[in-house]
């Protein structure tokens, strides 16, 4: 029997098709999104059908992923008001700042919902809205996250989401498994109504060839469930962002806003941290190199560690960890004798693994609720052979590369099959192959990064913001 995932992410919907019993991925497809920070929903059901042409019809079961946090807003008659404002549009911090401050403060947000929310969070979103786009505020009678929206398309009985994707919105207690409408009601002017939240491994459907219908996740959640990681494995993900997470048997509650509160698609918690630059660092630093990403790569490998005392803070498209939504790029320590190709690509992946590597440390501290046992590298990064090779120094400890995959689309895979066996747990299926790497540790690199972090608080912001 096969079970059919869909990942609906910032850049493409990618699916897999794979047998039940074991997870064996026995197709594929993948159609782009159209770029920017909000996007008509329609353009995810478009891409969603062509990817899917000629595989989701053999599917048994169906799960949906989606990017997390991406708010679309309905009216009463069901239709979608205005484009979804997705997880890296930054527009709403101030709203979201405000928020914060005027509904208890960072301390009460994470007790009560998680997590501190940023510019990222739905709720936040909805604070931008109420203030920017009064009249559309006032015609939305719900609120639905991307993989709620496709889940409802596909044919769920109802709108449905789940505690995972849930859990990313800024009004949903991971603790106490509800929602907190007050807290909508707060950022919206109003209260709208809300999908029900279905319970881990529960069918909320069934599509129109009459394939079982899973209740979806974020990607996050997805891709932990795909990996099959157990308390004290740290996935660290380099994709268009950057996401650190681990499975924890207790919630987060961080006052510091770092460390996200999330819940998993299994019934246990999720605590990520997230970066907004990863990725697209490493590609605008081929553009400013004149290489490809496979030529970046061997450029970097032919530099020293610590580029010569170049150090780049990545924080080109503003950041979310630290909390800095108007930041840019700051390249520091470039001199006639060390500007060359090879030293700013090593300073590039130096400084995107740097990044994620002070993420990584913050799973450890108060409110994550884990200790890391390994680091899993995932993502179309960790295909990369200079990232797999200088990430173990910075991450100073043995990095597990797994084959690279669509983890979160078998992960929305994995929970069809769960739904469809009606089983108390999901499926186990088999752990893929993984390469390990070793690097001696490089303490210099990061506390070079982690000086000119500091010292560009204030004049490494933009002024356009």
């Amino acid at each position: 029997m096969l079970v059919a995932g869909v990942d609906s992410s910032t850049q493409a919907t990618k699916i897999v098709l794979c047998r039940a019993e074991d997870g064996a991925v026995v197709g594929r497809g993948s159609a782009p999104h159209p770029g920017g920070t909000e996007c008509d929903p329609g353009a995810w059901w478009t891409a969603l059908e062509h990817a899917g042409r000629g595989l989701l019809q053999r599917a048994a079961a169906v799960g949906v992923a989606g990017q997390q946090h991406g708010m679309i807003v309905l009216d009463s008659a069901g239709k979608v008001i205005r484009p979804a404002l997705l997880w890296n549009d930054l527009r709403s911090a101030v709203a979201g700042a405000a928020l914060i401050d005027r509904r208890g403060g960072p301390r009460w947000w994470a007790e009560h919902a998680g997590s501190v929310p940023t510019a990222s969070f739905t709720v936040t979103k909805l604070a931008w809205l109420a203030g920017a786009e009064p009249d559309n505020a006032a015609r939305t009678a719900m609120v639905l996250l991307p993989h709620d929206w496709l889940t409802w398309r596909l044919g769920a009985s109802e709108p449905v989401t789940d505690r995972g994707d849930a859990s990313g919105t800024g009004y949903f207690s991971p603790a106490e498994g509800a929602w907190l409408l007050d807290l909508a009601e707060t950022a919206l002017g109003h209260a709208p109504l809300l999908p029900r939240v279905a319970g881990p491994g529960e069918t909320v459907g069934q599509t129109t060839w009459g394939a079982v219908l899973s209740a979806g996740t974020g990607d996050n959640m997805a891709a932990a469930l795909g990996l099959g990681i157990a308390p004290g494995d740290v996935v660290v993900s380099i994709g268009t962002s950057g996401t650190v997470f681990t499975v924890s048997e207790v919630p987060a509650a961080d006052p510091t806003g770092a460390v996200a509160g999330f819940a998993d698609a299994t019934g246990r918690f999720l605590p990520l941290v997230c970066t907004i630059n990863a990725a697209l660092v490493l590609s605008a630093a081929a553009s400013l190199t004149g290489a490809d990403l496979d030529e970046l790569s061997a450029l970097a490998l032919a530099a020293d560690p610590g580029a010569a005392g170049i150090t780049l803070l990545p924080y080109l498209d503003g950041e979310r960890t630290p909390n800095r939504p108007g930041a840019a790029g700051v390249l520091s320590g470039l001199t006639t004798r060390n500007a060359t190709r090879q030293n700013l690509a090593r300073a590039a992946f130096e400084a995107v693994l740097t990044s994620l590597a002070e993420a990584a440390d913050l799973l450890t501290g108060q409110g994550a609720g884990a200790a890391a046992r390994r680091v899993l590298l995932t993502g179309g990064g960790a295909r990369s052979a200079a990232v797999c090779q200088i990430a173990p120094g910075l991450f100073g400890c043995d990095v597990v590369v797994p084959e690279p995959d669509e983890y979160v689309a078998i992960g929305a895979a994995r929970q069809a099959a769960w739904a469809l066996a009606g089983t108390p747990e999901p499926p186990s299926w088999p752990a893929r192959h993984a390469a390990a790497y070793r690097g001696k540790p490089q303490p210099a690199v990061r506390e070079r990064y982690a000086v000119l972090r500091e010292n560009t608080v204030s004049w490494g912001e933009r002024t356009d913001s």
